[in-house]
């Protein structure tokens, strides 16, 4: 009989996962015995929760202090999460005298790590290290002690919804800081925080191919996605099974969490729209520590909040069903150039395209930005970056990708620009004569490895398609492109595309997306590397020189946006930059779903009443205590 149950199970899961309803790791959840057995896992309930008060904890709990909980609670938790209760030391401590020395682990995180998917598995690393805090930079012979700084303290290593709401309620009943980790592309320190509770929804990996989905008004092919599947696993399903879907260029970032929740870009935005415009369903784990399916019909309000409202702020999202299309062909060509006036007539290397003239160099470029109107017109997008390379010479490197379009209309596309390129600007750049298409699945055999962690900022811009309709107005936003890169030495990265209401359709154009995606025509982003070991007012100082240039921008274009997943986490403005006027109704959604503030994040919605308090005052870390504004310790 005990068989016979067994098998029934089993045949349950697997009719559940067909229908598109339910990983069988989502099956596996949390349930009231499980918190008699130890309360601080209990549920918590929306309606009786009470307001924010003046006796309410003015902190988080912190290590050591009197609310922190003790060693046996931290065991009994890892005992109902049965042994997912991990707490790993940074892995630079390899690289400091101490327990974890360890030199030929320290020169091969140095020197081999980046060849491999090491970064992407690590439970606490991010690809951004600043907002860390700087307490272990990874540095062969390094100096003094290595701390844990922002990382968090535990870390629950989540493969079940179990997990999840356990981490949840005992975070929320224990008055712990919570974070959201997956991949760890986080350029703004929100997956980490000093003090605190992770879950690492990293391997929650599962995908399933669903032939026929229908909902609402959508019927057609879809795809159920965990939230821990990577972009690279991603394509390599879609080519497993002949279909298409919308997700992101950079083969280590998440498929689905915090990439739809704030919107989430690729190659087909121009095409098929934002990654929070495919989405058709939504399981997730809310703060009172509940198990829900959100779709269009379910729990409309959150619904709504979760496609583009913002990451780790709404709920844990554990899986996603997405929109899914044929296969798709792309057609890809690059288009580069240099400039290096200070050698004269001397080409500065062996670049066919190098010039000598900085006037050619950046009218063509210009030219290059204007034309990509005509890509995006197409379903395509350009993707492009502009190189300060020091002794006034520079280098753009472009490429313009089109789906579903014939070589020769690709030509007949591409040749006015190189023509004129040539012809009026001196620029010495052919269209090949061979192009050629692949799937935009590929072959299905990517690799997730090369990432490494660097300490890259970003502060963008999405500039709205009116400037280039206007040869006045785009000189002026050209121009302030240019200060940035040849005044301010900051690298350019500029991706056009346009995801308008018309191409997200349904349900995608009703959502939480900040409306300037709608009207955007390029998303400009400067980057620089923050140098380590960086003061609280050397970094303050060097956020005013390049907000500076930010400012120009926002002086020729009041409405822009700005992505909040490439964005500066210490922007100016930023609930009207991230979630233009969308923001007021998401505070609301905020209030009802989460009110006892469980969720914080740097620029999520409602998180301008809590404020990282660091010893230092270093301008958006997250080595400090969660505090109330203005109540810090």
């Amino acid at each position: 009989m005990g068989a016979l149950r067994l098998s029934f199970g089993i045949l349950l899961l697997v009719a559940l996962s067909a229908s598109g309803k339910t990983f069988p790791f989502e099956a596996v959840r949390l349930t009231q015995a499980d918190a008699r057995s130890f309360p601080a896992i209990g549920f918590g309930d929306r309606e009786a929760a009470p307001p924010w008060s003046s006796t309410t904890p003015s902190c988080r709990a912190w290590p050591g202090s009197h609310d922190w909980p003790s060693d046996p609670e931290w065991k009994q938790l890892n005992v109902s999460l049965g042994g997912a209760l991990l707490r790993p030391s940074p892995a630079a401590s390899a690289c400091y005298q101490g327990d974890n020395y360890n030199e030929t682990t320290c020169r091969w995180l140095l020197d081999e790590s980046r060849r491999t998917h090491f970064w992407i598995e690590e439970p606490l690393s991010t690809l951004t290290q600043w907002p860390q805090g700087s307490t272990c930079p990874l540095a062969l012979n390094a100096e003094g002690t290595c701390t844990r700084g922002g990382f968090p303290e535990y870390v629950v290593n989540a493969t079940t919804v179990k997990h999840v709401q356990a981490a949840v309620n005992f975070a929320r009943n224990r008055n712990i800081r919570l974070v959201i980790k997956n991949t760890g592309h986080d350029f703004g320190g929100r997956s980490m925080g000093a003090g605190s509770l992770s879950i690492w929804v990293h391997n929650l990996k599962d995908f399933e191919f669903i032939p026929e989905y229908t909902v609402g008004r959508y019927s057609g092919m879809a795809v159920r996605v965990g939230a821990g599947l990577e972009s690279w696993e991603h394509f390599n399903h879609m080519a497993a099974n002949n279909i298409s879907v919308v997700a992101p260029g950079g083969g280590t970032v998440g498929a689905v969490g915090g990439w739809i929740s704030v919107a989430g870009h690729g190659s087909l935005t121009s095409k098929y729209g934002l990654g929070a415009d495919q989405v058709l369903s939504i399981n997730v784990v809310t703060a009172d520590g509940r198990f829900l399916t959100v779709d269009p019909n379910k729990h409309k309000d959150l619904w709504w909040a979760l496609r583009g409202g913002g990451p780790s702020t709404f709920g844990v999202i554990t899986s996603v069903i997405l929109k899914a299309y044929p296969p798709i062909s792309v057609t890809n060509g690059g288009l580069n150039f240099a400039v290096n006036p200070s050698l004269n007539n001397t080409p500065p290397s062996t670049d066919p395209n190098s010039l000598t003239d900085l006037a050619s160099f950046w009218s063509g470029v210009s030219l290059a930005y204007r034309y990509c109107t005509n890509i995006i017109a197409a379903g395509g997008y350009c993707f492009s970056y502009i190189y300060p390379l020091g002794n006034n010479s520079f280098r753009f490197t472009s490429s313009q990708l089109i789906p579903n379009i014939t070589a020769p209309a690709y030509r007949a596309l591409l040749q006015p620009l190189y023509t004129q390129l040539s012809t009026l600007h001196n620029i010495p750049v052919t269209l090949p004569t061979t192009i050629t298409s692949s799937l935009y699945a590929g072959n299905g055999r990517r690799t997730g490895s090369g990432d490494f962690p660097v300490n890259t900022r970003y502060r963008s811009r999405l500039f709205p398609a009116r400037v280039w309709q206007n040869d006045t107005a785009w000189a002026d936003v050209f121009d302030a492109i240019r200060a940035g890169v040849e005044e301010g030495g900051y690298n350019f990265h500029g991706i056009a595309y346009s995801p308008t209401t018309e191409i997200a359709g349904w349900p995608g154009a009703d959502s939480a997306v900040n409306p300037a995606w709608r009207e955007t025509a390029l998303h400009a982003i400067f980057m620089e590397v923050v140098p380590v070991g960086l003061s609280a007012a050397q970094a303050r100082a060097a956020d005013a020189r390049v907000q500076a240039y930010v400012d120009r921008w926002q002086a020729l274009m009041p409405e822009a946006g700005a992505y909040m997943n490439e964005g500066d986490p210490a922007e100016p403005e930023w609930q009207a930059r991230f979630y233009g006027e969308k923001y007021a109704r998401l505070v609301e959604v905020k209030g009802r779903w989460d009110p006892w503030g469980v969720f914080w994040a740097s620029t999520t919605v409602g998180s301008e009443g809590w404020e990282v308090v660091t010893e230092d005052g270093y301008p958006m870390g997250q080595n400090g205590r969660l505090c109330r504004v203005g109540k810090g310790v």
